[in-house]
């Protein structure tokens, strides 16, 4: 351990030395993780403090900056942390998860060693072990442009992080002991707005002024819409990625996702409310947060404006308009590289399927029929070390297998440097999927109802879609992405609902 901390900080000091004058500044973080009272829905809860903070400080950089980021344990369990949307080129063994990182003990530290290498916009950090999700620990990520490279807006006047998400009254370690025992999570018991219930946060803003609000569904099993009283939401930009800037009434935001909107505060001063509101369920949750004008002398009224509930058509509508913005720079002057992914022909198809099977009588989750198991050893560790045992590659197919048999396994599917990859996600439940892929971008190229076949491909959009890293799969529906596998590592392919991650639903692939 002592060996291991002096090769981190003898690392951390000749980069210093020899980066002072470089163009790659080095921003550094100290994370605290402790146990507190929360208090999200009233009712007083153990939950996982930050610095003392739910949610957890914002950690801002830009783009290229290399992050040194201290994390101590101060819980009685082990603890890891990860980095939701942050690529980190070839850099896996950072990536906060138990198959690629070991756990923090308690009461001891690890630094993390990250670069936002070419990337910008918005993500989120959140504790990555032990169910603890559902306890906090979550905080946003903001990954600002360079100065010299413009972007396609004019500097709002504020910018705001929203992290939305269901919560349970129950304590984490209730739930998991839920799961561990083959039962599903009961309901969420409400939703929070910055860690906060009912009314319980409050935005000020000026007159006539824009601002960009950051937003963020941190959820554990819950889509939500997200509105705001009277105004508009105008996107600009989708996990890293510049969007045709669309106005919107409300927008669905799925599990894991995050979006960035301009809201104009043009309407007469007073006060108005911010609603997130569950989506996809026969009984509908909703929370508030509230728009102040720094003028406003009247508090909040008229009725929460309304949204969708359990209605897909319009949910799948709004999804398909989102566009990549192709006149707009992203973190490099040509943010599609060399290439236009539309006009790569993928090397292979893999499908993924994902499915609730019980096995030895507990309730699971799979994808492909092949529920993961983590090892004792992390995946990266084995890897490296060749470690054998632990796990092998090829334990997952890379299409769903006839009939409806599911098995427990450490599943990794192996995959070549630079391959050029298509990638269906298929949903045969009723369920709305949200999937994420650590390490990378990936262009949803298609969405639509029904079984994928090869003629799905003449709807694709190969022109202007947009490019991120958590994308939904609708009921009965499929969900088709390209994706340029130049990212050297183990990264983790999961479903964004905790539970189905939990239980199985998620790999690696090599």
């Amino acid at each position: 351990m002592e060996d291991s901390k002096f090769v981190v900080y003898s690392f951390i000091a000749c980069i210093l030395f020899l980066g002072v004058n470089g163009e790659s500044p080095y921003r550094f973080f100290t994370l605290k993780v402790t146990h507190g009272d929360i208090y999200p829905l009233g009712v007083k809860q153990k939950g996982i403090l930050i610095n003392g903070q739910f949610p957890g400080p914002t950690i801002d950089a830009v783009t290229n900056d290399n992050l040194i980021i201290h994390v101590y344990n101060y819980l009685n369990v082990p603890f890891l942390i990860s980095w939701n949307g942050v690529q980190q080129r070839r850099n896996s063994w950072q990536d906060g998860l138990l198959g690629t990182n070991c756990p923090i003990r308690p009461g001891k530290n690890f630094t993390y060693v990250l670069q936002v290498k070419d990337q910008i916009g918005t993500f989120f950090y959140f504790p990555s072990l032990l169910f603890h999700k559902a306890a906090g620990g979550y905080g946003s990520i903001r990954i600002w442009s360079r100065p010299k490279i413009p972007v396609p807006f004019p500097t709002p006047a504020g910018d705001f992080t929203v992290l939305a998400g269901d919560w349970y009254k129950r304590n984490h370690y209730v739930l998991r002991r839920y799961l561990e025992s083959g039962h599903s999570l009961p309901f969420p018991d409400g939703l929070v707005i910055n860690g906060r219930g009912w009314n319980g946060y409050t935005f000020t803003v000026d007159p006539g002024r824009t601002y960009r609000f950051r937003v963020s569904n941190v959820g554990i099993s819950t889509s939500i819409n997200f509105r705001i009283q009277s105004h508009k939401l105008k996107l600009i930009e989708v996990e890293g990625s510049h969007t045709i800037q669309n106005t919107y009434h409300s927008f669905d935001i799925h599990l894991g996702q995050s979006y960035s909107f301009l809201v104009t505060a043009d309407q007469a001063s007073q006060d108005y409310y911010v609603v997130a509101s569950s989506r996809f369920n026969p009984r509908v949750l909703t929370t508030t947060a509230i728009l102040h004008y720094s003028n406003s002398r009247k508090g909040v009224s008229g009725p929460i404006p309304w949204a969708p509930t359990f209605q897909i058509a319009p949910s799948l509508m709004q999804a398909r308009s989102i566009r990549w913005n192709l006149t707009a720079s992203g973190p490099r002057p040509n943010p599609q590289g060399s290439y236009h992914y539309g006009m790569i022909t993928p090397s292979r198809t893999i499908m993924l399927a994902n499915s609730a099977p019980y096995i030895n009588g507990k309730q699971r989750y799979a994808v492909n029929g092949v529920s993961y198991v983590p090892p004792g050893t992390p995946l990266k560790l084995a890897d490296y070390f060749k470690i054998r045992g632990v796990f092998n590659l090829g334990s997952i197919p890379t299409r769903p297998p006839s009939g409806n048999n599911a098995y427990l396994q450490t599943s990794v599917m192996a995959a070549d440097f630079r391959e050029y990859v298509e990638i269906v996600f298929q949903n045969w439940e009723n369920t709305v999927q949200s999937w994420h892929i650590d390490g990378y971008s990936f262009f949803v190229v298609g969405m639509d109802g029904g079984q994928w076949t090869p003629d799905s491909r003449r709807s694709y959009n190969l022109r202007d879609a947009v490019s991120r890293c958590t994308t939904q799969v609708y009921p009965r529906s499929w969900t088709a992405i390209y994706m340029a596998l130049d990212n050297v590592g183990m990264w983790n392919i999961r479903s964004e609902n905790w539970a189905r991650q939990y239980l199985g639903q998620q790999f690696y692939l090599r």
